[in-house]
């Protein structure tokens, strides 16, 4: 067709523009702009030129805040940062357990796992005690908010290990 080759230009012109329209989009444009043409023509040069619509890339969250503090703690080298939580599930005949897992955020090296029934924050502390003869404290171990975790008794005694807590913030992943 004569007018294949003009047709052409424009559609990658607009899809140069207009990164994010895919070829129905672009249809419309060029019906709007004069152009007659169907979208099953519009879809063949699309396809025959190699045009995509772009990705939208994820947006990243801020790691500072603008008094200078850090969001989120990056583990830098192994021992940095620990982190530890719950796991619950059930067995065959409906018993709930619990499993009490702890990971090296930096190897992403399980550490240990403690598998209860009933686990509470005396049973968080000795699973840490014990980690922390083995390997020496980490400089910060992170953990939800639950009721586990964020017990006076477990609190105070990281505190006085050495290590600091990173609490992970109630509805984030």
């Amino acid at each position: 067709m004569p007018d294949e080759e003009r047709l052409t230009e424009d559609i990658i012109a607009l899809t140069e523009e207009f990164g994010r329209y895919g070829y129905r989009m672009i249809t419309g444009m060029l019906n709007n702009s004069g152009w007659h043409v169907n979208h099953k023509r519009v879809e063949r040069i699309w396809r025959r030129e190699g045009l995509k619509v772009l990705q939208k890339q994820p947006k990243k969250g801020r790691l500072w805040l603008n008094d200078g503090s850090c969001v989120r703690l990056r583990p830098e080298r192994p021992n940095h940062v620990w982190s530890y939580d719950f796991v619950q599930d059930r067995t065959h005949d409906g018993r709930v357990y619990r499993t009490l897992n702890i990971i090296d955020e930096f190897t992403k090296e399980a550490l240990m796992i403690r598998v209860k029934r009933k686990l509470n924050s005396t049973d968080v502390v000795d699973a840490l005690t014990d980690l922390f003869i083995l390997r020496g404290p980490p400089e910060y171990i992170r953990s939800d908010n639950g009721a586990e975790f964020i017990a006076k008794k477990v609190r105070a005694w990281i505190g006085a290990v050495g290590a600091k807590t990173a609490f992970i913030a109630p509805e984030s992943p």
